[in-house]
């Protein structure tokens, strides 16, 4: 009999996306702060909260601008930290940075070392680009707690770290890039999904086309 039951529908969470007025108030409520590179990062590559726990500086090139994402950081019951792989394999990928990400991350790597010079031999040498006080790695409900406070002094609504991504993907397609090189971004397995994630975006993008079209044949 219990076949014959359909399991109840659960509702899809609705995220809450920032646009960019909103997400350059949460930057300038976090410049300074342990967030600070981290919510860059988050904003700009669209990246997971359990990739970026787990960068490492080897895994940022410099010289190229890009970051390679192979690897994530959860945090499961009796046995603290665990890292694994990506959670799929088209989420392992190469993220070319914009400037103001590796700006961000070359000021984030003098403080992280200031502050390793003053811990001295207390300091854990994992290579961690956003680590706690002692290079370990950065609690994710101590993320939360700051990210949440952030909010907060930014004047924006409560929202879940993860709509970092979806904000990341969104404002991207609001300014045009095309949705191969999102999906590319942000790991999807297909491009399908993130039409599908995403699909909000597109009657802007259809009225943005239009206007394109009417542009180019106007003179005709």
């Amino acid at each position: 009999m219990a076949k014959l039951v359909s399991p109840p529908r659960i509702d899809q969470y609705d995220a809450h996306t920032l646009t960019v007025e909103q997400a350059e108030k949460l930057l300038e409520a976090a410049r300074g702060s342990r967030l600070d590179a981290l919510l860059i990062l988050a904003l700009t590559t669209g990246m997971r909260r359990g990739e970026l726990l787990a960068l490492r500086w080897d895994d940022i090139d410099f010289k190229q601008g890009l970051v390679s994402v192979h690897r994530t950081m959860t945090r499961v019951g009796g046995y603290g930290y665990v890292e694994g792989e990506p959670k799929t394999r088209s989420s392992r990928r190469r993220i070319v940075l914009p400037g103001v990400a590796l700006e961000a991350l070359r000021v984030h790597r003098i403080q992280q070392e200031q502050i390793r010079v003053h811990v001295g031999e207390k300091w854990r040498d994992k290579g961690l680009v956003f680590c706690d006080g002692y290079g370990g790695f950065f609690s994710p409900d101590m993320v939360l707690r700051r990210f949440d406070k952030l909010l907060g002094e930014a004047g924006l609504p409560h929202m879940r770290f993860h709509d970092l991504r979806h904000s990341a993907a969104t404002i991207l397609l609001v300014a045009g890039v095309h949705p191969k090189v999102v999906q590319e971004r942000l790991g999807h397995s297909t491009i399908a999904m993130t039409l599908d994630v995403y699909s909000h975006v597109l009657p802007s993008m259809q009225q943005e086309a239009a206007g394109k079209i009417d542009d180019l044949f106007k003179h005709s």
